[in-house]
């Protein structure tokens, strides 16, 4: 009677278990994207490997070595090895304990009413104990454990998301000051070709020494542009070799220019499937859900508690027969919180509280994801714009300078014109070769916002979609997005 009792108020009791709500953030994504002009279903659908898409062996060879050689995502690799195992020792709470035990002892020397006691004893046996789970403490401390270790994968995947991205715009930027440098130095020789065409018509008497002091000017000018370019250059290269995790000298940079560097058209898809493509918004979720565990458990620790334990084993004083006879022990204990102080309640209210801002943190992330987005999709629409005028720009500057070179040349214009042509072609080469790294950033800023191809657990590959439609139709019938929006 008492078994059937207890296996029909057991399952009861766990039903009464004390769960938390989904997620729900309130936040309603947009139907499009504001400033995805240019970047529709013609885009590329952004893939894990999405590195490939600028078409650099360099970049592709650097981005493996970070993968390998990050010490920062070494250190993301450790957290979640930690996490791991603290899920572990979470779930083991729901196992009862079983632990050995043996005694050996001695005793003698003891006048008791003139009985000397002396003797020996060997005690061998188990010992178990286990805690029913009535109202689900331990249940939540596990799933607490696992939504913490959910979280630092994530957070692993957002690390080596951000570390691949940093090393692609350090190598845009590096290769760029190269180029850039590479300019200044053809424009330093081209100067330096005027100065002695301008001194030797200072010695022909057909030009003033304010001239030859102007075109001097410009010399010197261009030879401290150079050497602040290669500085620059020098620097990024440094911090790119650091985040690489290798030294400078055994990085082995030889690009140094970025017109083979292919300007990739992206896919910036639908809005509504942001949550499923950025790791940092699947860490935040991962984060809400411990969070919601945390307080199942507080409020679980406030009930009473039941703890079994049973004891078996065997005594003797003589080894010989120690296994002739056997112990046994079964007990049942209850406990239940009656006074102190308020210590649960207080703690039941704190898991309360830091989930509550946990999810503020959570929309506020959402809301920076989908900035994160337009930023990059406007940066690429108006970078476009620029070059488009740039390219004007420098094609028209290059035929002025030209022109006034062979006036100048003939005694038909004066230096200050060819002085100000010159200073118009280099700035305008300089600018052309800043607006297409910018492009070329702008991309990297997109596919980072994008999430890289990354996709949460259980959810299809985009390279696996045939279909700019079918991508759209995958996301929105993704459950993880639209049920926790």
């Amino acid at each position: 009677m008492k078994r059937s009792i207890l296996a029909a108020v057991v399952p009861l009791l766990g039903a009464c278990a004390l769960t938390s709500p989904a997620i729900h953030t309130g936040i309603v994504p947009p139907a499009r994207w504001t400033y995805a002009q240019g970047t529709g279903a013609a885009g590329e659908v952004v893939i894990a490997g999405w590195w490939g898409s600028f078409r650099s062996d360099e970049l592709d060879r650097l981005v493996g070595q970070a993968q390998e050689g990050s010490y920062d995502v070494a250190a993301e690799i450790a957290r979640v090895r930690e996490a791991q195992a603290r899920a572990r020792m979470a779930g083991a709470a729901l196992f009862p304990t079983v632990n050995g035990f043996a005694d050996a002892s001695r005793q003698g020397g003891l006048l008791v009413s003139d009985t000397e006691l002396e003797g020996t004893s060997f005690d061998l046996g188990l010992a178990a104990s286990y805690e029913l789970d009535f109202w689900g403490r331990n249940r939540a401390h596990r799933d607490a454990a696992v939504a913490n270790l959910h979280a630092s994968q994530f957070d692993r995947d957002t690390v080596q998301l951000t570390v691949t991205a940093a090393v692609a715009t350090g190598w845009l930027q590096t290769v760029a000051l190269r180029e850039r440098g590479r300019i200044a130095q053809q424009n330093q020789v081209t100067a330096q070709r005027m100065l002695s065409l301008v001194a030797s018509r200072v010695r022909a008497g057909a030009a003033s020494p304010l001239e030859l002091a102007q075109q001097k000017g410009l010399v010197a000018a261009q030879q401290r542009s150079v050497a602040e370019l290669a500085q620059q250059a020098n620097d990024s290269a440094t911090v790119l070799a650091v985040l690489i995790g290798v030294p400078v000298a055994t990085m082995g940079l030889s690009a140094v220019s970025l017109e083979g560097v292919k300007i990739p058209a992206i896919d910036a898809g639908v809005p509504s499937a942001l949550l499923t493509r950025r790791p940092d918004l699947a860490f935040e979720e991962a984060q809400l859900e411990a969070a919601s565990a945390d307080i199942a458990a507080a409020r679980a620790a406030m009930l009473p508690n039941l703890t079994l334990s049973a004891t078996v084993g065997t005594g003797s004083d003589r080894i010989r027969t120690l296994f002739d006879q056997s112990l046994y022990s079964v007990a049942a204990g209850l406990t239940a919180p009656i006074f102190d102080a308020g210590a649960l309640a207080a703690g039941r209210d704190l898991a309360v509280a830091r989930k509550e801002e946990l999810l503020a943190g959570y929309r506020q992330a959402i809301v920076s994801a989908f900035g994160d987005v337009e930023r990059a999709l406007n940066a690429i629409s108006g970078i476009d714009a620029q070059r488009a005028a740039q390219d004007e720009e420098l094609a028209q500057a290059q035929r002025a300078f030209e022109l006034a070179d062979s006036r100048y040349r003939a005694g038909s214009e004066t230096l200050l014109v060819v002085l100000d042509a010159q200073r118009s072609l280099y700035a305008a080469r300089d600018e052309a070769v800043q607006l297409r790294a910018a492009r070329l950033e702008a991309a990297v800023a997109l596919y980072r916002a994008l999430g890289g191809g990354w996709r949460a657990p259980g959810q299809a590959s985009d390279a696996d979609r045939l279909s700019h439609d079918s991508q759209m139709q995958a996301a929105e019938a993704q459950p993880h997005a639209s049920e926790n929006w």
